[in-house]
């Protein structure tokens, strides 16, 4: 069977406009992630106006819709509360892409993590509290985030694979990385290579492509 991840960000708006994820919504947005699903987090990372979730589904990839729709509930009544405010808080629904654990696991996750740098909220990774990557680059404790197998086969011990974590996200992001992740996630497409491509569609029974959408441009003579 294939290994398999989720990748999901949401995009927080009031009505139609939108706004920021500001400190007190952040620790009470991990909770209900937390008391929603009680394992298999990967990752949860709020970033000023949405939210990048890492989860394995396990047997039962039907409970992903139903975890999006009880935190996005349960957050809405949050900030609604808070706000003394009515109406939807999230501009639309989650996108989802499904990951190939032992290809692209460890790039989504450091995708994630460098966020707040490329959006200039931060200059380093470690300065954004609300990242995992002080859990995995410096061991600090966090019940929401599970160390995979891949984090932990890189090295014998704790302070090995933190060091070797800490390299990793330092290093350049290949282009074609940045691009498939991007582009898997904005059209729901699945975040692998060619043959993960295949194990998928062979599992849902339908073709699946990476293929933009479209025609190919015609070629000027």
């Amino acid at each position: 069977q294939p290994e398999i991840s989720s990748i999901w960000p949401s995009r927080v708006g009031y009505n139609f406009g939108e706004c920021t994820l500001y400190e007190s919504v952040c620790p009470v947005l991990i909770v209900s992630v937390r008391n929603c699903i009680r394992k298999n987090v990967g990752e949860i990372h709020p970033v000023t106006n949405h939210v990048h979730l890492i989860i394995d589904p396990g047997d039962n990839p039907e409970m992903l819709s139903q975890l999006m729709k009880r935190v996005a509930g349960r957050q809405t009544r949050y900030v609604n509360r808070l706000e003394k405010r009515t109406g939807s808080l999230w501009e639309g629904r989650f996108k989802s892409s499904i990951v190939s654990t032992s290809e692209y696991l460890p790039a989504c996750c450091r995708y994630i993590e460098l966020n707040p740098v490329r959006a200039r909220v931060v200059v380093n990774p470690a300065d954004y509290k609300w990242s995992s990557f002080n859990c995995l680059a410096h061991g600090k404790s966090d019940p929401v985030v599970d160390q995979r197998p891949c984090y932990k086969s890189l090295g014998e011990n704790d302070p090995e694979r933190q060091e070797a974590w800490k390299t990793y996200v330092s290093d350049t992001i290949a282009d074609y990385q940045l691009k498939l992740i991007r582009d898997a996630l904005q059209r729901g497409q699945v975040t692998g290579g060619d043959k993960f491509q295949q194990e998928i569609s062979n599992k849902l029974g339908i073709r699946l492509s990476n293929k933009g959408p479209g025609r190919p441009k015609k070629v000027k003579n």
